[in-house]
């Protein structure tokens, strides 16, 4: 009888899946996203003010929650449009703006915002001592100016539109009358329009620009009273489908139907 044959089974070990895994995919994976994230770096820094803006108001509240995430028809998005019920929270807004452009309060008591039927509603108004425009003249003092940068770089990031009017007290203008307190008020609500557009408003988010003289008196009782020398700025809210506006007092006027006795 034949002795039985010695069968030898080699098994051999494959040590690289082992031992490594798939730690290597993990660590490509965050070489990518390391990659990624420093090319968006990169384009952000070269890309324009309106861009960075709208991709910092969308991490800042990605849900649109303050109703001005995104960009304007230039920046390539769409801007929420403000409704009367989310006024409140832009006119909390303004006045800590304003708050920091005047620590001091110099101009308190010279700028009133109220939500109105036709929106937001700023008053610039004038003191004994002027402030806002020359004496007589239509030309900005430095103070509109700065404050109307300040009001023109928040209100330009909104589609809702604005308009702008112009008041003077009842003091005659002058003797000359080819120029009147009409021609006045048209003019500085017309150069407080130029400063805005200067800094960031639209063309097309100027509804009216108005010149009223001293025919809409803030203080009735004294036609003289400083404070009725002021520009409106009016934000007008829309309506529930986002596109159409409030309509003015004016607008309002001219709707009323005289009804016979």
């Amino acid at each position: 009888m034949s002795e039985a044959q010695e069968i030898i089974i080699v098994k051999k070990k494959s040590g690289h899946g082992g031992h490594h895994g798939g730690a290597w995919k993990v660590a490509y994976a965050d070489f990518v996203t390391a990659m990624m994230a420093l090319f968006i770096v990169l384009w952000m820094m070269n890309a324009s003010k309106e861009v960075q803006e709208a991709v910092g108001g969308y991490f800042k509240d990605p849900r649109g929650n303050s109703k001005m995430v995104g960009s304007n028809k230039n920046g390539g998005g769409v801007y929420v449009a403000l409704k009367k019920e989310d006024l409140a929270k832009l006119k909390e807004q303004l006045e800590k703006s304003i708050h920091r452009l005047d620590p001091n309060n110099k101009l308190k008591g010279q700028i009133e915002i109220t939500i109105t039927d036709e929106g937001l509603r700023i008053e610039l108004m004038e003191s004994e001592k002027g402030t806002f425009f020359e004496l007589g003249s239509p030309k900005p003092t430095l103070a509109l100016t700065e404050l109307l940068q300040l009001l023109s770089s928040e209100l330009s990031k909104l589609p809702n539109r604005i308009s702008i009017e112009g008041h003077t007290d009842s003091t005659p203008y002058s003797q000359v009358k080819t120029y009147d307190n009409w021609d006045l008020s048209s003019d500085r609500a017309n150069a407080a329009r130029r400063l805005m557009q200067e800094e960031g408003i639209r063309r097309d988010q100027i509804s009216q620009v108005r010149g009223f003289a001293d025919q809409r008196l803030r203080v009735p009782q004294n036609p003289q009273d400083p404070s009725n020398r002021r520009i409106s700025l009016i934000v007008q809210y829309a309506s529930q489908n986002g596109t159409e506006m409030a309509p003015t007092s004016a607008e309002l006027q001219s709707k009323i139907v005289a009804v016979p006795k």
